[in-house]
């Protein structure tokens, strides 16, 4: 099959470093390899980045105050962490790193065997695979791999949840220890009342950033992970309705990626409020009390995404005229 660059940022260039991905818009076996091994560079980024704090980890000295990335993230889910938030442990936090590497061996293993030894296109590999071709006007086909997606989604929300009732905990700054979320809050009522803005019957700006119990949270994510898995189950199901098309018109990859820069955005959106003001999700024993520049970091991000996503749409407007 020949490769296309029409409706893409790439067209009319020869560029190869505009052209990117845009070289395989019909390509869907290929595009996958690339999408796989994508997600190896950044899995592998995480393993590098995990070994490299644990190696320069200095015990006494707070997290937040040796300039760590990922150590705080792995210490807020309860790993080698000790009474009052001290770090007694650090080999949990280099097998972590080890198996990120691992995994990312393998996933750049499966994207360079989709480029080169995999069908371009997956329709031509029969079986359960084809299942898994794409055709950018065909919303159904879509909706079938978006449903896989969230369904993998929701059983990452899940993982959370495992690990915070099951399996050693998660650290809970209001008592800096780390304990087992055995009773999370599942009362729709409260859960949803954040996306309001509602905490305790009151009003307050910051929405689900105001959370300051460890039960809401897991509550939250066993909603939202329930939520992805029924979404993907019910994409995997049912073509998309004839006003969803008209509000959410899908014709292209242009428009996907504009959605999903978009999605990235209020991401960024969400969690520079969190980790501005909540010490809960973000405890100051392991991200300090400055914020300023982790909160501008996201904000970065999330503008960075937005203008894509601007950029993108718009580009698809002028297209599809």
């Amino acid at each position: 099959m020949a490769v296309s660059t029409e409706k893409t940022f790439a067209e009319g260039t020869n560029s190869p470093w505009l052209i990117g991905n845009a070289r395989l818009v019909d390509l869907s076996g290929q595009l996958l390899g690339a999408h796989i091994a994508h997600a190896g560079l950044i899995v592998f980024w995480a393993g590098t980045t995990t070994i490299l704090e644990v190696l320069r980890f200095a015990p006494g000295l707070p997290l937040s105050e040796q300039g760590m990335t990922l150590l705080p993230h792995l210490a807020t889910l309860g790993w080698g962490v000790g009474s009052g938030g001290e770090i007694i442990d650090t080999y949990p936090y280099f097998v972590i790193g080890m198996l990120h590497l691992v995994a990312s061996a393998v996933l750049g293993a499966g994207g360079l065997f989709h480029v080169f030894r995999g069908p371009a296109v997956l329709s031509e590999a029969g079986g359960q695979v084809a299942k898994f071709h794409y055709e950018w006007y065909d919303p159904k086909k879509l909706g079938f791999i978006l449903g896989h997606h969230l369904i993998i989604l929701g059983f990452g929300a899940l993982l959370l949840v495992a690990k915070a009732m099951f399996f050693g905990g998660i650290y809970d700054a209001n008592i800096a220890e780390v304990r087992l979320i055995d009773n999370p809050t599942l009362d729709p009522k409260i859960i949803f009342g954040y996306l309001f803005g509602l905490k305790d019957g009151a009003w307050t700006a910051l929405g689900m950033a105001s959370v300051d119990n460890l039960e809401d949270v897991i509550g939250g994510h066993i909603w939202i992970g329930l939520i992805l898995i029924f979404g993907g189950t019910w994409h995997i199901l049912v073509q998309p309705f004839g006003w969803v098309k008209k509000l959410m018109p899908i014709d292209n990859g242009y428009e996907i990626l504009s959605y999903s820069l978009l999605g990235l955005a209020l991401m960024a959106l969400i969690s520079s409020a969190f980790v501005g003001n909540n010490t809960m999700v973000f405890p100051s024993e392991f991200y300090g009390y400055n914020r300023v520049g982790l909160v501008s970091i996201q904000l970065l991000l999330g503008l960075i995404a937005f203008a894509g996503f601007v950029w993108h749409y718009w580009r698809f407007r002028q297209t599809s005229n």
